[in-house]
């Protein structure tokens, strides 16, 4: 889906397929006929933007196949579908029953994760429509936090410096100018947007910048305002944003709240968990951890990295981070002009929700999808931007 911002650029939004799981090129294309294509039909539009997820085997294939290339640029047209943006996240397995701590492996002190996303940027440049010329993909924020020491995080570094010039060279030969962003994360070595500025000032290009995950900014309780004005001044990009909300517990010390949020504590993601004390901020890495006796202070409200529908915020005592998402998107696209011209709804978890919230087969999936995104474009053109066919 494409807006026009009152300066009269096209601010992207699309809907993250990484809540399909999919290992190969196969599996890829079944998504867009099974998935994307009836999301489309049901938001009544010609053109759909989807954030490609593609796993390591999928992006081989394409990368060292130029007819598998053409062959699913031609079958996105076919369906109306458009892509601006992957996510580089997850390398592999991320449909696996128990993801958790594997979706940070490899990290950017690996020279596979260097490989993984140059390859990835060749693909995208081959699958931007043809009136675009801008692509971003959104990466791990360099490492999980453990066995990071400073020879891993120069070695990172480097890394991100060589592919800033692959990037280069790759604008160069195909006209496509294709930027990465770093994702902060709750747990990993950049956890905030503070926490990007630093080790983006040191590669120091403009071609690698940052995603704002409107979910991990709220579960870290940062300020939208204040994060997104101190990477304004730093310098940093933000190269696109993940449209997200986390879940929202006010008073985690009732017994009837800490019920419901074991509701959601389950075995395939990592539920990282977090609470705003006047000593800082706390927490733990799952939800599980902060549900078990006196882990996590429980005096003020906790917040989960659980991606819950934007459209329908868990029943109370719970709630969702919503007023983030929409602060956050103020910010970002609602001045004079955007911050960012990618945005990308990224609710992969559907599945992981508690058995009476879980869509039931694909219909109902992409209903929710759908009603995602009505809720992201009415907030788009709420703030100004025309909806463009």
């Amino acid at each position: 889906m494409r807006f026009r911002h009152p300066d009269g650029s096209t601010v992207h939004l699309a809907y993250c397929t990484n809540v399909h799981p999919a290992e190969t090129l196969d599996g890829v294309l079944a998504q867009l006929r099974d998935h994307c294509e009836p999301v489309r039909r049901r938001l009544g539009r010609d053109r759909l933007g989807i954030g490609l997820w593609l796993a390591k085997d999928a992006a081989r294939a394409l990368v060292t196949d130029p007819a598998a290339l053409r062959g699913l640029r031609c079958e996105l047209e076919r369906r109306g579908l458009e892509v601006v943006t992957l996510n580089g996240f997850p390398y592999e397995g991320f449909g696996a029953e128990e993801v958790k701590y594997r979706v940070y492996k490899p990290d950017w002190a690996d020279p596979e994760r260097l490989e993984h996303t140059a390859a990835l940027a060749r693909v995208l440049a081959g699958l931007l429509p043809d009136d675009v010329t801008e692509g971003s993909i959104s990466t791990l924020p360099l490492a999980w936090r453990t066995a990071y020491d400073d020879e891993r995080a120069e070695t990172a570094r480097t890394a991100l410096r060589t592919l800033a010039t692959r990037l280069d060279a790759l604008e160069e030969l195909t006209g496509r100018s294709v930027r990465v962003a770093l994702e902060p994360e709750p747990g990993c070595v950049v956890e905030t947007t503070h926490d990007a500025i630093a080790p983006l000032t040191a590669v120091g290009h403009d071609r690698i910048g940052i995603c704002v995950d409107t979910c991990h900014l709220a579960t870290s309780f940062e300020d939208p305002d204040t994060a997104l004005d101190d990477l304004v001044r730093a310098g940093v990009p933000v190269v696109k944003s993940q449209l997200s909300a986390a879940l929202h517990a006010e008073q985690p010390h009732l017994p009837e709240v800490r019920e419901a949020l074991a509701a959601f504590a389950e075995p395939r993601f990592l539920h990282q968990t977090r609470t705003s004390t006047p000593a800082g901020l706390r927490g733990t890495d799952d939800l599980d951890e902060a549900l078990a006796g006196d882990a996590l202070p429980d005096a003020g409200p906790w917040r989960a990295h659980f991606h819950v529908p934007l459209h329908a915020a868990p029943a109370a005592p719970l709630t969702s981070t919503l007023p983030v998402l929409k602060s956050a998107l103020t910010r970002l696209v609602g001045g004079q002009h955007p911050l960012t011209r990618h945005l990308e709804v990224e609710t992969y978890t559907w599945q992981a929700l508690p058995p009476e919230l879980r869509p039931r087969g694909r219909a109902q999936l992409a209903d929710g999808i759908a009603a995602e995104l009505t809720l992201a474009r009415d907030l788009l053109t709420d703030l100004g931007l025309k909806e463009l066919p």
